[in-house]
């Protein structure tokens, strides 16, 4: 199914809801053993091009060897493909796997959470499933084989969600059909979670690197709403990276790249005021 899917040219998207109410300041309070991977980011395609994949995670645990794993999340979601590449990777590894959700596992990214035999929870954090996002183009019958190839991947997940927490495929499909966030209690109370994390787990960091991740979301998310497409936006994030801010749909789409899913530029306070003028200019339109 991935393959037929994907030979249409179907590339699954965020939620914007999703992404709108992602706070990328929420970390664990302490992360740095040798046995943890963080997931703090788009899963897939970020902004500029990679965020977190299973290139990145294989080589993570490569680093870990045969040894029990922590992964941490707080993540708006984002290709499913690459979620459940990450996650099949996730359930390969030789000794156990931990999976804790620190703010949001939203999407893909709550796919990811999935492959953890223990799989905790902060009771402020939250699971978010829904049927998956795309934007295309093209004529009817397109259109209608690529709905249908949709609904089928839909089911899959569906199947995943109610395998993993014994409820019925009907309810796990009712829940995604409305875009449901679930609250950290009440993914125990489903079998999403076999528990519930403490709250000195947890901790929120106000770091310029999470400010520049907060502005290009917002950014992210406005340029969707007037209109400019993932592929143009995603032109522009790339120039914002190599300090030579353009208007979309110039230039070269060859931008670099990063393996830390939550990496942004170092300086980006004159892009930014680029962005806000075009932002403005589109708003004129």
């Amino acid at each position: 199914m991935k393959h037929k899917i994907q030979s249409r040219g179907l590339r699954s998207e965020m939620s914007p809801r999703a992404l709108d109410k992602w706070n990328p300041a929420i970390q664990a309070a302490v992360e740095n053993t040798s046995e943890t991977i963080t997931i703090y980011g788009v899963i897939g395609e970020d902004w500029y091009g990679e965020g977190v994949t299973v290139k990145r995670i294989d080589a993570a645990l490569r680093a870990i060897g045969d040894r029990e794993v922590t992964v941490y999340i707080n993540s708006p979601g984002g290709d499913m493909f690459e979620g459940i590449a990450i996650y099949n990777r996730l359930r390969e590894h030789s000794q156990m796997v931990t999976t804790k959700v620190l703010g949001m596992a939203a999407s893909a990214a709550s796919i990811v959470y999935l492959a953890g035999k223990k799989r905790e929870v902060a009771s402020s954090a939250f699971l978010m499933i829904h049927n998956c996002w795309t934007f295309l183009s093209g004529n009817r019958h397109y259109l209608r084989d690529v709905s249908d190839d949709m609904e089928e991947f839909d089911a899959a997940m569906a199947d995943l969600y109610a395998e993993t927490s014994g409820q019925s495929v009907e309810d796990m499909a009712e829940l995604m059909d409305d875009e449901t966030f679930i609250r950290g209690k009440r993914a125990v109370e489903l079998g999403l979670a076999t528990g519930l994390l403490a709250a000195t787990e947890v901790t929120e960091r106000e770091t310029e690197e999470v400010g520049q991740a907060n502005a290009l979301k917002a950014m992210d998310t406005a340029l969707a709403k007037a209109g400019m497409t993932r592929s143009e936006r995603r032109e522009l994030f790339a120039s914002f990276k190599s300090g030579t801010p353009r208007a979309a749909g110039g230039g070269t789409r060859n931008a670099a790249s990063t393996d830390k899913p939550s990496a942004v530029a170092p300086d980006l306070s004159a892009s930014l005021s680029a962005a806000t003028d075009l932002l403005k200019s589109l708003k004129g339109k």
